[in-house]
Order: C-alpha cells, then structure tokens, then sequence
C-alpha cells in the first residue's frame, strides 16, 4: 500500500458538521458529529414506502438545523431491497447474437444442497434481451464488425416494449471495449434517459455470466435509487440544505450523490458496509486489529471480517441464488435472525427461529403495535434481560405476563416446557444459528475465531455477543460506545473510496512486468481523477493494489497483496505461491501460475473523527456504585440470578464490571454473563473477557 500525500484537497474549508444516516430494515438512525465539541443523535422508524421520509424524520427529531451541515452521508438498502424483493425497473439487453441466455443458463450450480427443486428467475425477461451482429474473441480481435442499423432497431424495438434502462453487453468486451462503446453512443442518441448501462465500464473482467448479471442488475436498479436520490436531496433543499449530499458505496467509501447512480450496484450493500467501517475504525482506536463484527439489528444479522484493521472486501459477492454480483464489496454475510425474528415449531415438532420476520410493524409482541408471534426480542424481555419500560419505539404498553403467555401457548406447551426454558431454547437456537455465520466468515476461511475479537453491534448484538463468544473461544468482546448508531457512525468516518479490476487472464510467465506497471497505473490515474470530480475533503490518498491468482487448471482464485504498482512476475510468483501454502498448506511449484486480475483500490483518507465524545463525560459518574440503576432477576444458563443493572452513560471511564450484569443505553442493552468481566476505555467502549 502507498500513501501520497494531497496538500490541494486539504486546503479546502474543514467541515463543521457532518451528519451520518444510515436507513436499516427496521430504524432509521443518524449521528451528527460538531467540531466544535456537541453530538446529537436521532433514530426513528424506517419508512418504507420512501426512505426519505425517515430520514427526514430522523433529522427533524435529533433537533439539529439542518441549514448547519456541512455535510450528509447517506447508508441506504433502496438498492438491496429492490433486488430482494425483484421490484426492479423495466430493463432491457442488447447482447451478442447467440448468446442472450447466458445470464439465464448461469453456473452448474443448485439453489438447495440437496434435490433438484428450486426455481430462478434472470432479472430481465428473455423476451427484453435481443441479439446483434457483432463479435470480438478472447484476445478483444474483431471477427465480426457491429452491424449498427440492427443496434438501432434493437434499441428502438425495447423502447416500444416500455423498457425504461439499458444493458450493452457484448462477448468479451472486457478484452475490447470499442463495440460497447459505440453501441453506448448509438443508444445516447435514441435514449430517453442516461439510464445506459455498457457491462465493460462497470467491470472489466472476464465471465460473461458474472458481468452480464452486474450490469442488469445496475441497469434495473438505476431508475429506483436515482428516484430515490432526487426526491431525498428535493426534500433536503425544502428544509434548507444546499450542500454535497454523499452515498456509501458497498465496498466502504462514499461516493457523491450526482455520480452514485451511474453505478447503482455498488450500492446493494451500502448498509452493512458502513457499520463494518465504523467497528474498523473504533478497533483500532481500541488497539485491537482482528476483530469479527456482528451487527444484530431488528431484522437481520451481518457478520463480516477485519484482518488488520482492513476489512475484507469481495469482488464476488452473490446477494441471493443465481445473483452474482461481481463489484468489490465489504465482504458481509447476512443471516435472518434478528431481534424481531419470529420463534416457530416447524412440521417435524422442532424449535426454528427466523427467517421470517415481525419487522417494524407489526413488530415484536412487546412492540405493542399489535404483534402476536414470540420473537427473540420478546424471549429477552421474559427472560429479564430487557427492561419492557424502556424499550425503544414502542406504541402502548404490552405486560411481561402477555408476552410469556404468547411464549407458552406457541412454544412451552407443544415443546412441554416450561417459558423460563422455552424463552431460553429461543435465544440458545439463535445463538447457535448466529454463530454458524460468525464460522462462516472466519473457519470456513482459514482463520481461528479465538484470534479475533467480537465486534457486537446494532440494537440487539451486545444483547447476544458474550453467548456467541463463549459458543466459538473468541476471547474478547468489544462493545462500541454507541452500538444501536454504529451504522450511522460508519457514514461520518468513511473514506472516499473507489475499485478498479482488469482481467489479464494470461500464464505469469508469458506476461512482460511492464503490463503490470502499465494497468496498475492506469487505475490509479482513474481513481484521482474520479476523488478530484468529488467535493469531499480528504488528507491523504492511500493506494492498495492486488491480484487475483490460479494455478493453471483450477478455477478457484486467491488474493495476492502487491505493495506496489512495479513488480517482477518472479515476485509476484513468489507471493502467490506463499499465499497459496498459507490457504492449503500445500506446495504446487511445478504447476504455472495463471494471472487473471489486476485491482487497485484508491482511498482518499478523510480526517479523524475524536470517538471520546460519543458518551458525553460530564454524564458520567466517580464511582460505579452511582452508575447502578436497580437491580432485577435475570435468566442465565437455566436459573435465575439477581443482576445489577447500569445506566451506560452514567458509568465510569474506567470503569470494572464483573458479571452478571446488564448495562442500558438509549440504544441497546449490553449483558455481561456470569464470570465475564467488563472494562471501560477512553473511548467509551466496553471491552469484556470471556472467561
């Protein structure tokens, strides 16, 4: 990695306020950091008809002028919800005569582990995907000219068929772009919109699967967020903001709000990817650079990944079955359990948890909106880890007997248990559930659990962390200062931060070094440039390059890290082959080595963010005794122990906590089990042994 030092951006007027939003399944939140020393805070229920209403909501809420920010930077799932639930925009293909149906006829791959059922739908129609003449090889020759009256004609054709986005995709574009190119410009004139999509320009790499999929997906998701985008800055201006409006991209950076929809797929997993930055962050603040983050919020959970201090991000990331989406990405992997996941018998008489959800509404039954179904969040309230009167967002009041007469009725009494242990079988088939994602991002990749922290974060993680922990050896958990926030937080401290990829598909040994110097440079150029086209304030640009490596005949790939753009392919065979005995353990010296892609990251460093006033100090109290709230029974391992209960923002920097314990916040409630210990930091976080 390289560092250049950028003296003209940072000349630029510090921001004075910058807002952070970031728009989950069931809350909106928002974090306003001022540099003059105050913090507000806002969280309201997400709407899901139109995000912006929540967001302005959550504005209106934390009490903050808006006509005062510098600065807003937006976490949205628009994206991700619109392929989830397939309500995308009407999208048409121009393609290479004889192979529309690549995107249709995918991998040889099954939906389920077992069977033959499953069903797949493309995510444009066979009927909207029409064949032209044209054809370039591997080696981006031209064999057959592009016939530029039949691109006319198919592009006028999906016009009459009421497509509002485009996808050009083209055989092996990636190696010869010119037939994209020109198509592109064929359709500018005939277009109504900008919503253009050429698979080259969004990922020049090899796999016309992959690429074709990514560039409909962007295409089809183009008019939902750019609509999105331009009603949230139209509600923005009304209330008096004139300034740069920023999105989180997928892979962790931000990017600016008139340049996010041109790459809309970056976007699908902007959500997660902020609080992934935010836990990289605020760790190695903490001075702990290996931590594995567990985000829980009310519909979901996300695990992810940090390996010195730098996330692991995918450039092959599949959001659902047959749904590749191959730009880089905070490497996060989501499961349905979340504090509103709903606790069920299944056919065969056995406790399930998730995935169907209670959601924001109706909710969980201590929601008081009128839910009927236990969920987790429910099963921690009867089990005394929640207070059911300072529960957040709740509508009338819901009684800790009807909720554990909702328990008894659909789990205790067909299971013949009693609800103290039917509410604990609910939380230890989560627990259970939740750490099998925790093994997936770590064991099933080579890494050790027990030489990582848990970062547990999002409204209900540090209600679950230290029994995740205990469940896989992971020694420490880590519990941020504001942990419901964390999100939110990931959009002030994110980085600007663009991907670039080529294929070169090629043996090392028939490669000259030059062309590795030549494409890595290349990259960087285009990634200042496109830092340059945005008006965010950085101190520095940090550039990260690697290579996707094989052994001739394998299909697998492996990340090799470069630490600079000019090196020798005796070099990089070196680190491929140390990289390849570090994941297998095994020599492979007499195979060749096969390079097939170069990236460069490019990351415009923006400035610190002090974490310490995240829990104002004068709040806080000497001693831990003043910090003790009440004390209440609490279930842990099967009986009930007598807990003392902590106000958060009350307790001592410094401060020791021996479990059992329960420490409330406005945002989340932290339990620490019986012989764990947590400890304070200058942060404000908890850091808590598990024993």
């Amino acid at each position: 990695m390289t560092t250049q030092q950028q003296p003209d951006k940072t000349c630029q007027t510090t921001n004075q306020v910058i807002a952070g939003i970031d728009v989950g399944g069931t809350f909106t939140d928002l974090l306003v950091f001022d540099s003059r020393g105050s913090i507000l805070f806002g969280k309201t229920p997400t709407t899901i008809d139109n995000q912006a209403f929540g967001v302005m909501q959550a504005l209106s809420n934390s009490g903050v002028s808006i006509t005062s920010l510098d600065t807003i930077v937006h976490g949205t799932t628009t994206t991700t919800n619109a392929v989830l639930e397939r309500k995308l925009a009407r999208t048409g293909m121009i393609t290479t005569r004889g192979f529309r149906d690549i995107i249709e006829l995918g991998r040889r791959t099954r939906p389920q582990p077992y069977g033959m059922h499953g069903q797949f739908q493309p995510v444009i129609p066979r009927e909207l995907r029409l064949e032209i003449t044209q054809r370039t090889d591997a080696s981006g020759d031209t064999l057959i000219d592009l016939d530029e009256d039949e691109c006319r004609a198919a592009i006028n054709s999906l016009l009459q068929m009421g497509c509002e986005a485009l996808v050009i995709h083209f055989l092996h574009a990636y190696a010869n772009p010119e037939h994209e190119q020109r198509a592109a410009a064929i359709a500018k004139e005939l277009w109504p919109n900008n919503y253009i999509t050429t698979g080259h320009s969004l990922l020049s790499e090899y796999r016309e699967y992959e690429r074709g999929v990514t560039a409909s997906i962007n295409a089809s998701v183009q008019p939902i967020l750019d609509n999105y985008i331009d009603r949230l800055q139209g509600e923005l201006k009304k209330a008096g903001y004139h300034r740069e409006l920023l999105v989180m991209n997928g892979n962790g950076g931000m990017v600016s709000a008139a340049l996010v929809a041109r790459e809309s797929a970056k976007t699908v997993m902007s959500g997660p990817a902020s609080g992934v930055m935010a836990a990289a962050y605020t760790a190695k603040r903490a001075g702990i650079e290996n931590i594995i983050t567990y985000d829980m919020g009310g519909t979901s959970s996300d695990v992810a990944l940090i390996l010195n201090a730098v996330p692991s991000v995918s450039h092959e990331l599949e959001i659902e079955y047959a749904m590749p989406i191959h730009v880089p990405m905070v490497d996060v992997r989501t499961i349905g359990s979340g504090g509103g996941s709903i606790a069920s018998i299944n056919d065969a008489g056995l406790l399930q948890v998730g995935p169907q959800s209670a959601g924001a509404t109706p909710g969980p039954i201590c929601y008081g909106r009128g839910g009927t179904e236990p969920t987790i969040s429910d099963a921690n309230l009867a089990l005394g880890r929640l207070n059911d009167k300072a529960l957040f967002s709740v509508d009338g009041t819901i009684s800790s007997e009807t909720i554990k007469a909702a328990i008894d009725a659909k789990i205790a009494s067909p299971l013949n248990l009693s609800v103290d242990e039917a509410a604990g079988a609910i939380l230890t088939v989560a627990n259970n559930k939740m750490a099998g994602a925790v093994r997936m991002v770590s064991i099933s990749r080579g890494h050790d659990p027990r030489d990582f922290a848990l970062f547990a974060f999002g409204g209900a993680g540090p209600l679950h962390a230290v029994a995740i922990a205990r469940e896989l050896g992971i020694p420490k958990v880590l519990v941020p200062a504001r942990p419901g926030i964390t999100n939110a937080l990931g959009c002030v401290v994110a980085d600007v931060r663009h991907d670039f990829v080529n294929t070169v598909n090629r043996p090392l040994d028939t490669i000259n070094d030059n062309l590795i110097t030549q494409v890595f440079s290349a990259q960087c150029e285009r990634g200042e440039k496109l830092i340059a086209e945005e008006s965010i304030t950085i101190d520095n640009l940090q550039f990260i390059h690697t290579a996707d490596m094989q052994f001739i005949g394998q299909t697998h790939l492996l990340s090799v890290p470069i630490s600079s753009r000019s090196i020798s392919c005796d070099d990089l065979q070196q680190r491929f082959e140390a990289v390849y005995l570090n994941r297998f353990h095994v020599e492979l010296s007499e195979i060749r080595a096969n390079l097939v892609n170069l990236n460069t990251t490019v990351i415009g460093s923006r400035p610190e963010v002090d974490l310490s006033r995240l829990i104002d100090p004068h709040t806080r109290k000497p001693t831990l005794d003043q910090a003790q709230l009440t004390s209440r029974p609490v279930w842990f391992d099967g009986n009930w122990h007598d807990t003392p209960i902590y106000q958060r923002e009350l307790l001592p920097i410094d401060a020791v906590i021996n479990g059992p314990a329960i420490v409330e916040q406005s945002d989340t409630t932290v339990v620490i089990e019986p012989d764990c210990t947590a400890r304070g930091d200058a942060d404000g976080n908890l850091l808590i042994e598990i024993s």
